[in-house]
């Protein structure tokens, strides 16, 4: 019994010495590193901030006039694995470059900055449809290229409001806009580029079908959405 008693007792001798080893070599010669930000991947929305977004009850092109006149899609959402549509100014080039970029619905500014290299500045406002559309509660406009910005995370918009400018991503592309449409409450830049849709979907045709109104009438912003 005594041995067995003697045994433990070196046994929890062991754990404690090298707990506190642990924590001298940690505190004393583990060099500084930075902090872990947490994975965009798994920001997210909660449902109480969800219920608190604007209610989008229509939706238009985020460059040119209401029907995106004065521009054209220079690539499509899904070619050549591309997650968004890159709108342009007719003039081609840079002849965009410094156009006003507009939200596309009423909604909160999610995400306003720049996400890392090849996005250049990019915003994230996210909407709340009406009950019962089949891609509720909530989508996400993504505009990204952006020369500079005009708002700020938390900031409620209303659809037609200028939010920023087209840009080159710093110079790496032509001027044009990189326009997505997310489904769901997830707050991360991602990818431009990827195999599947994720979770976007064809941002022209999101535009059409949520317009609520008739495909000849403008579609002008209101002052209250």
């Amino acid at each position: 019994m005594r041995k067995t008693l003697r045994i433990i007792l070196v046994l929890l001798t062991l754990v404690l010495l090298g707990l506190v080893g642990g924590l001298v070599w940690r505190r004393f010669c583990m060099p500084d590193l930075p902090a872990r930000l947490l994975d965009p991947a798994f920001i997210r929305l909660t449902p109480l901030e969800v219920a608190a977004l604007p209610l989008a009850t229509r939706f238009d092109m985020p460059m040119g006039s209401e029907h995106g006149a004065l521009t054209y899609n220079a690539r499509a959402f899904r070619i050549s694995r591309h997650l968004g549509d890159d709108f342009n100014g007719i003039g081609g080039g840079n002849s965009d470059l410094g156009d006003p970029v507009y939200a596309a619905g009423a909604g909160r500014v999610v995400y306003a900055g720049n996400p890392g290299p090849g996005w250049g500045k990019m915003i994230l406002i996210a909407h709340r449809l009406p009950e019962g559309d089949e891609l509720g509660p909530v989508v996400q406009t993504m505009y990204a290229h952006l020369a500079t910005i005009r708002v700020q995370t938390g900031q409620i918009i209303q659809r037609g409001e200028t939010i920023g400018a087209v840009g080159t991503a710093e110079g790496a592309y032509l001027a044009h806009l990189h326009f997505e449409v997310r489904v769901g409450p997830y707050v991360n830049p991602g990818q431009g580029y990827a195999d599947t849709p994720l979770n976007r979907v064809a941002p022209e045709q999101f535009i059409r079908a949520h317009r609520g109104a008739a495909g000849d009438v403008l579609n002008p912003a209101p002052e209250k959405e």
